[in-house]
């Protein structure tokens, strides 16, 4: 088995991990121009794992949902070696028993957002990768086992509807989306989940439930204030969460992610221009 490298991608509240050892800044250029921070590269005390972590509105919170660049994020994981990546997130609740203070290991998406590039393929090389199930089963039961050991409530499966934002929903968007089904309402898993698909990497989300979003009249509706009180509540857990799995990733050469690319890829060899080859040969190699 290859050396594994766990990559954590921090949301709202996570801007660090203190469990980590031989900690190094790690600046990387990718085509797609830079990520939303410097990489945190460090090792598992007492473990084997690399851990890569980045936060993704980079520290002091400086990119909205909108203005993430979530292409670089991916590539830069990417080109650092990430074999498994863990996306912390916060959420609000869609559903009574998903309450403010739990986690939900996200296994669907809805993807509302209007403004973001959601594919590394969109100009010279097309490709069209699965994306039925957005999220590695494998990763998400080793996140479910490595929650065991902590006090917080987590919940297995939900779907995430992922909006534009940056405001939050109206109490009639948030009819709709319980209407749908769904189980959680945030900003930022897409793109971010199609494109570590693209770039056939197991990928999961934990989410951090802080609200009841605004469907609910007899609730009060969802502001910062209360989200960054419960945020200050619950991150520790996920922090401690992301260590137990660190020290138990287990192997997905079975996942969804993995050879994704693998009959995606409709254009042929002799259309693909030179630009698209080069600004590809991070993901694609000889491929390309």
């Amino acid at each position: 088995m290859k050396a594994q490298t766990l990559a954590i991608i921090g949301g709202s509240g996570l801007y660090e991990m203190g469990w980590l050892e031989d900690i190094e800044e790690v600046s990387v250029a990718t085509p797609y121009g830079l990520p939303s921070d410097a990489i945190l590269r460090g090792r598992v005390r007492d473990g084997e794992a690399t851990v890569l972590f980045i936060p993704r509105h980079g520290r002091g919170h400086r990119f909205s949902p909108s203005t993430i660049n979530y292409r670089a994020n991916i590539c830069a994981l990417k080109m650092l070696g990430a074999t498994h990546v863990l996306s912390v997130s916060a959420v609000g609740s869609l559903r009574e028993e998903i309450a403010p203070g739990s986690l939900v290991i996200v296994d669907q998406f809805v993807d509302l957002t209007k403004r973001r590039t959601s594919t590394f393929f969109d100009e010279g090389i097309v490709a069209h990768v699965a994306f039925a199930d957005p999220t590695c089963p494998i990763l998400a039961d080793a996140v479910q086992q490595a929650a065991q050991s902590s006090s917080v409530q987590v919940h297995k499966g939900g779907t995430y509807v992922c909006i534009e934002g940056p405001q939050f929903s109206s109490r009639a968007e948030s009819q709709i989306y319980r209407g749908w089904g769904a189980h959680v309402i945030g900003m930022t898993n897409m793109p971010e989940a199609k494109l570590a698909r693209e770039a056939e990497l197991p990928y999961v989300t934990l989410a951090l439930v802080t609200d009841y979003d605004c469907w609910s009249a007899d609730k009060e509706a969802v502001s910062m204030e209360a989200v960054v009180e419960v945020l200050n509540r619950t991150v520790g857990h996920a922090r401690e969460i992301a260590r137990a799995l660190a020290h138990t990733l287990p192997d997905v050469s079975t996942s969804p992610a993995q050879h994704a690319l693998k009959r995606a890829i409709i254009t042929t060899a002799p259309a693909t221009g030179p630009d698209a080859r080069a600004r590809l040969e991070w993901l694609l190699g000889r491929r390309a």
